[in-house]
């Protein structure tokens, strides 16, 4: 079948900013389809009964969740559990992998990945007596870096940070530090012992989690990161580009620019899903693209 799947942003307004679900199925945020035909019926419910579009994956959930993240101020220290944890402690909950792609920072912008403790005593220690400053990494960033955050990484978005989050389709977050923040009056909840189960020991390398193109790669899939949940790659269009549908699906953010896909007029800000089958694609303009799909077995 072949299908362009447009959908409805989920809004979720934050303490420290703002979160655009564009593609989710998730029960606490599931986007409603805009073609006609499926007009107002939600992501999970189009997987359900419509499995052709997706390359039929044997899943009972669609995989991924796809976010714009709008950070005027700091978000929590926090961690995500694995799958394996997340099924034991969280009623049967899938864990939360998931990577980033910058749209907009401010000059000398950081994230925090990673930690600097040695053993898993020390962790504890260093998170009950708050010595924050000498526990978290600091890793510089600009506008088109990706980063991998995988479960068990300890981490956190600055303020003036606009970035594309591509996830496992799950919304299990563990608070270790908020800044002594209040909502409704109160101290938000922290997780410390569930985080102190999860949190990798000793970190691994922030080296091997950042990508950093130094050259645009024009009219060709530029592989950002893949693994068991993810893969990820960018597309800068000039003038026109050709790419068959070969993955089970085909999640597409348009990030800069405008242009076309096979007639139809997309622009920064459009995020779409390419159905299984489609067939080929092709893009005529000026855009960045970052294209997202689950990789199971694909055709070479």
């Amino acid at each position: 079948m072949r299908e362009l799947i447009f959908l409805e942003t989920e809004f979720k307004k934050m303490i420290w900013g703002e979160e655009q679900w564009v593609i989710s199925a998730n029960e606490k945020g599931d986007c409603r389809i805009k073609n006609e035909g499926w007009r107002g019926k939600t992501l999970s419910a189009l997987w359900k009964e419509a499995p052709e579009l997706f390359g039929n994956i044997k899943k009972e959930y669609f995989p991924l969740l796809v976010k714009v993240i709008k950070a005027r101020e700091d978000l929590s220290i926090q961690v995500h559990p694995d799958d394996v944890y997340a099924e034991e402690h969280e009623e049967g909950s899938p864990g939360k992998n998931e990577c980033w792609y910058i749209l907009e920072c401010e000059k000398d912008s950081y994230l925090i990945v990673g930690h600097n403790a040695v053993s898993r005593q020390e962790l504890r220690q260093m998170i009950e007596e708050g010595r924050w400053m000498s526990l978290f990494r600091k890793v510089p960033i600009k506008k088109g870096d990706f980063i991998k955050i995988d479960a068990g990484t300890l981490h956190a978005i600055k303020g003036g940070i606009t970035l594309l989050e591509i996830q496992e389709n799950s919304d299990i977050t563990y608070r270790v530090y908020d800044y002594g923040r209040k909502k409704d009056g109160k101290p938000r909840e922290l997780h410390t012992q569930k985080a102190l189960d999860v949190i990798k020991v000793p970190a691994e390398s922030t080296e091997t989690s950042i990508y950093r193109a130094e050259a645009i790669c024009k009219n060709q899939e530029e592989i950002l990161g893949e693994n068991a949940y993810y893969k990820v790659f960018r597309i800068y269009v000039l003038d026109s580009f050709k790419m068959e549908q070969r993955f089970p699906f085909l999640i597409v953010s348009v990030v800069e620019g405008s242009g076309r896909i096979n007639n139809m007029h997309i622009k920064k800000g459009d995020h779409f899903i390419i159905s299984a089958g489609y067939g080929t694609s092709e893009f005529k303009g000026e855009m960045e693209l970052i294209c997202s799909t689950y990789p199971v077995l694909q055709k070479k």
